[in-house]
């Protein structure tokens, strides 16, 4: 069940949106005032031509009451297969003590250690490196 397409992802992802939208039954324009963007923008982010941020994904499942996490998922934030490890994304999204910035550099900085970890076909990790850090008394 799982599909490992980036591209589909904004697609179904604005595709999405406009049901939900379609059943809350707002306007482009409502939904884009209710969610603090621009109506061009929602437009695009809809027909998906832009990838928009985790804070404005969290504005727009706000104006339309349903969960963050679905979007974040159809944004491909988080996937689903992650199940529990997902939480971290989460959590970082959800810190309000945290910038827009901040929370993509660290989701950033975690999936490309997650990447890194991940044993590639044929690859052995460095000897020596797994260990670093280790606690020492």
């Amino acid at each position: 069940m799982a599909r490992g397409r980036v591209g589909k992802t904004v697609g179904s992802l604005g595709d999405y949106l406009r049901e939900q939208r379609v059943q809350a039954r707002l306007s482009l324009r409502q939904l884009a005032e209710q969610a603090g963007v621009s109506n061009p923008y929602l437009s695009q982010i809809e027909r998906g031509l832009r990838k928009p941020s985790a804070e404005v994904l969290q504005q727009i499942a706000k104006a339309l009451r349903i969960s963050a996490e679905q979007l974040y998922i159809r944004a491909g934030i988080i996937s689903p297969e992650e199940g529990v490890g997902g939480s971290v994304e989460l959590a970082v999204l959800a810190d309000p003590g945290l910038t827009e910035r901040q929370k993509q550099s660290l989701l950033d900085v975690y999936a490309s250690f997650l990447a890194q970890n991940a044993p590639g076909p044929g690859e052995a990790h460095p000897t020596g490196h797994d260990t670093e850090g280790a606690d020492h008394g």
